[in-house]
């Protein structure tokens, strides 16, 4: 089925764009001239306020509010605790990550004999398809903390599961029955963290590094993480997020997805480092690939 690209133009102060393929919009996305996408942008920012009711800060970083950090999107390096305590962290969040793809792989593996059509793969990282975005929606006012507290416990608690849901959507492939024991390894890689309380590893007027995830709305500031993401033509960079990667979950044909962890297994990725494999990677070469994660690394570095 053809797949094109409409353009409207018309109007100067917006530009609206829709893939169709034949006569369903598959994507729709706008440009205002008097609004600017703050979506994906990466700033050096500064925690203004630790809510421990919320286990989440907000942060001044240039927007017309300041931003909405839940503590699930504090990356550990950021941690105000012992350089031993911080490295045995890290350590045990990549002994459980790496063993926790091991378990992916080989459940990959058998899913792929079932069905070269149903066997989806479950990524395990912090974003949303290709573009490495977030799902959340947290409903709060930062000028009133107090009425904010209730809608922003439930969307901080709620940003917390979604590094978890984001990964592991409906287990392998949609299966149902339980967890499998990846699901269970990632859980205890998340509980890891929640030794530590926000109050206590994060200080006010820290200087953060964060990205726009969600879009001011109304009396909402914009959603943030330091859980960074770059997206290229091919490839999506996340160069901090060490135990995400892999292929897009749109990429549902075994065979395809076999040939691009082979291609991903080449690329030698640090283990401090993420990579994933967008549709549009479908049909290319390693060396486009390869060129696309060049590109995206040195540009991080």
């Amino acid at each position: 089925m053809t797949m094109r690209m409409l353009i409207d133009a018309r109007h100067r102060e917006e530009t609206r764009v829709a893939v169709v393929k034949g006569n369903r919009i598959e994507e729709f996305d706008f440009e205002s001239a008097e609004r600017k996408q703050l979506k994906g942008n990466i700033y050096l920012a500064k925690v203004t306020r630790v809510e421990p009711s919320l286990q989440a800060a907000f942060i001044d970083y240039g927007g017309n509010r300041h931003g909405f950090l839940a503590f699930s999107e504090i990356h550990p390096d950021y941690y105000q605790i012992p350089k031993e305590d911080r490295e045995a962290l890290l350590r045990e969040e990549a002994e459980h990550a790496a063993e926790e793809a091991a378990l992916r792989a080989e459940e990959d593996g058998d899913d792929d004999h079932l069905d070269g059509d149903d066997g989806v793969e479950v990524l395990e990282r912090p974003h949303d398809d290709d573009d490495g975005d977030h799902d959340h929606d947290h409903d709060h006012d930062h000028d009133d903390a107090d009425a904010a507290e209730d809608d922003g416990a439930a969307e901080a608690s709620e940003g917390e599961e979604s590094r978890g849901r984001g990964r592991g959507r409906k287990g392998r492939g949609g299966r149902g029955g339980g967890e499998s024991a990846a699901d269970e390894l990632r859980n205890k890689r998340m509980n890891l963290r929640r030794r530590y309380k926000i109050q206590d590893v994060i200080r006010r007027r820290q200087v953060l590094l964060v990205q726009v995830v969600k879009e001011e709305r109304g009396n909402k500031g914009a959603a943030l993480t330091t859980y960074l993401s770059l997206a290229g033509r091919y490839c999506v960079l996340m160069p901090n997020t060490s135990h995400g990667g892999g292929i897009s979950r749109k990429i549902s044909n075994a065979a395809d997805r076999k040939r691009l962890k082979v291609i991903m297994a080449e690329l030698n990725l640090p283990r401090t480092m993420g990579c994933i494999v967008r549709t549009a990677g479908l049909q290319r070469t390693k060396t486009e690939i390869k060129r696309d994660f060049d590109y995206l690394a040195r540009l991080w570095d």
